[in-house]
């Protein structure tokens, strides 16, 4: 079972998690996944295209069941999606008939809480995602990492136990995702969420993370758990330190292996794997 989650009990935990998915033609995407994510802790999910992660997320997230093991939350299978579990995808998916601050309180709106207990919160939500002046605007007007701002603040005011972020980044250009990474080291200084965040980005992933799970080629397992033991509160001039380009030749090494393995399964075809 998973050590690598410090003193405190897992919050969010995989137990011998497999996935299997039947249609066309069964293909198996994850395999004997054992993980957990404590309590404020920052965890990462970095792999080769098509090793799972979005899966595992999904599982966490209550869209997907595992084929064997089970995900747990406090302990509890996750059987289906719920508001402890929020998820901020790659596209954020805001309405477009709806202005910044009717999409952020789309949540508490709809779930029938007063205007004056939600208005308040939302507001400081937009100031704190630096889109104070925009609340009227609507999503057309905006760049993409202001929608993507609009789409962390609406999961934030939901107040999740835990933050499920699908490389909510890789659709950005390089400048405005260093922006976003800065957003997210801020957020998470001052509410201490605890997110299971999935990224291409090596680092990305050192940047934000307390602990990396590097995941092998499709089927998906973890290869290496690494705690991150950088300074914190951080800021993206990390990734000019010494030590931080140490964690970075260790994981390069460990994803490049995995990348090859998976470019050579495409170059020779894989066959269905067994139900």
């Amino acid at each position: 079972m998973d050590q690598a989650v410090g003193p405190h009990a897992a919050l969010l935990r995989f137990e011998g998690v497999g996935k299997v998915f039947r249609t066309p033609h069964p293909l198996r995407v994850l395999e004997g996944i054992d993980l957990g994510v404590a309590e404020a802790e920052f965890a990462s999910l970095l792999g080769p295209s098509g090793c799972g992660k979005s899966t595992l997320l999904n599982i966490a997230a209550g869209f997907e069941l595992p084929s064997e093991g089970r995900a747990l939350f406090r302990g509890e299978s996750i059987l289906r999606p719920g508001p402890e579990r929020a998820v901020v995808f790659q596209e954020p998916a805001l309405f477009p008939w709806l202005s910044v601050l009717d999409n952020i309180t789309f949540s508490p709106r709809l779930a029938g809480r007063p205007r004056r207990e939600y208005l308040p919160i939302a507001e400081e939500f937009v100031r704190l995602v630096g889109l104070a002046g925009f609340e009227r605007h609507y999503p057309a007007e905006l760049s993409g990492g202001m929608k993507q701002r609009v789409g962390i603040a609406r999961v934030l005011i939901m107040e999740p136990t835990v933050l499920l972020m699908d490389e909510p980044f890789g659709a950005l250009d390089s400048q405005t995702r260093s922006l976003m990474q800065e957003l997210v080291l801020r957020l998470w200084e001052q509410f201490h969420q605890t997110v299971l965040f999935i990224t291409h980005d090596v680092d990305e992933a050192l940047l934000l993370s307390d602990t990396v799970h590097v995941m092998t080629a499709r089927p998906g397992r973890i290869k290496q758990r690494l705690r991150i033991q950088l300074p914190r509160p951080r800021t993206v001039d990390l990734v000019t330190s010494a030590e931080f380009n140490d964690y970075k030749r260790e994981l390069m090494t460990a994803i490049r292996d995995e990348a090859l393995r998976s470019a050579g399964a495409g170059e020779r075809g894989s066959e269905p794997a067994a139900p």
